[in-house]
């Protein structure tokens, strides 16, 4: 930013120095040769007033007799006076004499002439090089001031950019602060009303955020203790029935006390990812996301008569995601195909190694999606049936959070795609995590 301010305005002081310079550079040139020729103009003037002045007293003599050293004092040095003179002769031709005081000319000059009568003129002349001096040092003096000029301007330029880039580049680091989490910083005030208005806006947003997070927080940390509380009653009572003489109600105990524990560790998984202010992703398996989640649909799969399978097509990659994303997101898929399929619903894992990518589908023999809802299944709001209509949606915005997309690739029978980046693909920082389990 800084830099490019100062780029533009130094290349308009350049420009301006140019476009002003150049002019003023021949302008003074001329005026300075011009200033020589209004001097020798007032020295001819003041020798005519001085042979006026003897003709008005009776002591003129004719031009041509005119005696030239009683105007040696307004000749300047090197410069050279003439008095030309005509007249007819015995043949009645016109013929010229001339008559020289001073320096000879040699090369160019600046002359100026002035006449004594009909027959008489008076020229004064200097060398051109006698100008130059005078020329060179108007022009030195010329160029000073509009260096200094330049160099001025460039100078508030410097600090006008540094003015308005350092605020920006606070603002900036505030911002990315902000984004990482940080909101314990106080947002200054700049002295410039746009940028002002931008930090006011952002302190705003910075308060809500806190206070969102912090009542966030406050709503995870009851929610965490209640369903504690009510997991360790429920899991008090199963462990009761463990000691029930019927073998069947012990097995069922036992699956149930199982259910809870796995129920408890992901409370306290989701409790940290809440807590987490790392933003960086974790290594997932994808086979073993979808094998967790087969294993627990499949009771609900079998109460309806139906089958629920899962295949892996190949050795499949890691993928990288935040834990619990693509499970979240496979677990709408999995009970929407539950709730609306038909038939067996097949799970299938797939690598996409020329694109670095994981594929995985959801699809079923149900009736499929009708064509006048299909483009609108992933808008928020949207339910086909009697859930809240934020599924889909949800989900798709899951996947695309890892940078992954979410589609639907068939729509008789249905079938929802989930390809999502590998390990690979994303930075080598990434580090492993557990999966949650559902």
């Amino acid at each position: 930013m800084r830099r490019r301010i100062l780029k533009m305005m130094i290349v308009t002081l350049a420009a301006m120095g140019l476009l002003l310079g150049l002019p003023m550079t021949v302008l003074t040139w001329q005026w300075m040769s011009q200033e020589v020729r209004d001097n020798l103009s007032q020295s001819l003037k003041r020798m005519s007033e001085h042979v006026l002045a003897e003709e008005a007293a009776g002591r003129g003599v004719p031009p041509e007799q005119l005696d030239l050293d009683q105007f040696r004092l307004l000749i300047p040095a090197g410069g050279r006076l003439t008095l030309r003179s005509s007249y007819i002769d015995a043949r009645g031709d016109t013929r010229y004499r001339s008559r020289e005081l001073g320096d000879a000319q040699e090369g160019g000059s600046i002359a100026e002439s002035v006449s004594l009568g009909p027959h008489s003129e008076l020229t004064l002349e200097i060398p051109d090089e006698a100008v130059r001096p005078q020329q060179f040092v108007a022009i030195g003096i010329l160029l000073v001031v509009i260096t200094g000029a330049v160099s001025g301007g460039a100078i508030v330029a410097v600090l006008t950019a540094r003015r308005l880039s350092d605020p920006l580049t606070d603002v900036a680091a505030r911002a990315a602060a902000m984004a990482r989490g940080d909101f314990s910083s106080d947002w200054p005030r700049y002295g410039i009303d746009e940028l002002d208005r931008v930090a006011e806006a952002l302190s705003d947003a910075n308060r809500e955020i806190a206070l969102r997070l912090e009542r966030e927080g406050e709503i995870v940390g009851d929610v965490s203790h209640q369903l504690r509380s009510r997991l360790t009653a429920v899991h008090l009572r199963l462990d009761e029935l463990t000691l029930h003489d019927d073998a069947a109600v012990v097995a069922e105990a036992e699956a149930g006390l199982e259910q809870v524990e796995r129920l408890s560790r992901e409370l306290d998984e989701m409790v940290a990812a809440s807590r987490e202010d790392s933003g960086s992703k974790g290594a997932i398996d994808a086979d073993v996301v979808v094998s967790t989640l087969v294993g627990d649909f499949e009771p609900a799969f079998r109460a309806r008569r139906r089958e629920l399978v899962s295949e892996v097509e190949g050795r499949i990659p890691l993928i990288a995601g935040k834990p619990g994303r693509l499970r979240e997101a496979l677990s709408v898929l999995i009970d929407n195909s539950l709730q609306h399929g038909g038939g067996t619903t097949t799970v299938r894992v797939s690598n996409l190694p020329a694109a670095e990518m994981v594929r995985v589908t959801v699809a079923d023999e149900g009736p499929g999606i009708p064509d006048d809802i299909a483009l609108a299944v992933f808008r928020r709001g949207f339910s086909g049936g009697s859930r809240s209509g934020v599924g889909l949606s949800l989900s798709r915005a899951l996947v695309e959070a890892d940078g992954g997309r979410l589609d639907l690739a068939s729509r008789r029978p249905a079938v929802f795609s989930i390809v999502v980046p590998t390990l690979a693909r994303t930075s080598p920082a990434i580090t492993r995590d557990r999966v949650p389990h559902r």
